[in-house]
């Protein structure tokens, strides 16, 4: 009985630590996707939602028969145009392929080449499997990795500050094919990046530190990279399947 009981406890524990984030629709949540229509959305410096873009299943996918990068060459990144955001709790859940890759923008501005050369991002990958399927090597030996370039660095992998602060390398993650949940918290004086309801990173946007990594590695040729102070929510199509669902904001 006793044993019985100490499962049942262990059990609700772990239930409560994978839904905890999970946001409640009645308390200030806005639905920028609810898995019914994708009113609001459209392509990066564009008018419309780009081809491969489309709901299925409920969710908010980018379909592609074709599969990852280096087999297709169309597709563009897409944002919630409806109104911009400056301080917010993001949430969202998403599943990969197996070597899948792709990401969520915020404070994103238009009229760039694409988001990534402007707004943070908070890093979704295929951790396990994506260093196995792509050939790294060209792509880190020109940031500076001369060290084992063929690998995916902690900067790269999921919920990483994408090229700025990597995430706990004690983090949860779901493999390739299953739903992971993520969340991101801006205000001025602190950033977090959550994953499966746990915190995995935080950082104080602007400081001196901000700064010295903002300019020292990828984005220390792109002057206006994280400088807005609000913007739209933004996905990255990097060419391979991703699938979101439960898209939802809240002002802070």
């Amino acid at each position: 009985m006793k044993q019985r009981a100490l499962l049942m406890i262990i059990t609700l524990a772990f239930s409560f630590t994978t839904h905890a984030q999970k946001p409640d629709s009645d308390s200030g949540w806005i639905d920028l996707f609810d898995g019914t229509s994708t009113e609001g959305w459209r392509g990066y410096n564009a008018e419309v939602l780009p081809p491969g873009w489309t709901i299925k299943d409920s969710t908010l996918t980018f379909d592609t028969e074709l599969g990852l990068e280096q087999d297709y060459k169309g597709g563009k990144d897409i944002l919630y145009g409806a109104q911009e955001f400056d301080n917010f709790e993001l949430y969202l859940e998403w599943k990969l392929p197996e070597g899948g890759n792709s990401g969520i923008f915020y404070h994103v501005k238009e009229g760039y080449r694409a988001p990534s050369g402007v707004a943070p991002e908070y890093q979704l990958i295929d951790d396990e499997n994506y260093a196995r399927i792509h050939d790294l090597t060209a792509y880190n030996t020109s940031l500076g990795y001369t060290e084992k370039p063929e690998e995916l660095k902690p900067l790269q992998q999921t919920g990483a500050d994408y090229a700025m602060h990597p995430p706990d390398p004690n983090k949860t993650l779901h493999p390739a094919g299953e739903w992971n949940s993520s969340k991101i918290v801006f205000t001025p004086e602190r950033v977090e990046h959550w994953l499966n309801g746990k915190l995995i990173l935080s950082f104080v946007p602007w400081d001196e530190a901000w700064y010295e990594k903002k300019n020292s590695d990828k984005w220390k040729s792109s002057p206006d990279y994280g400088k807005f102070k609000s913007g739209y929510i933004a996905l990255q199509d990097h060419a391979s399947p991703i699938w979101f669902r439960n898209i939802k904001i809240k002002k802070l």
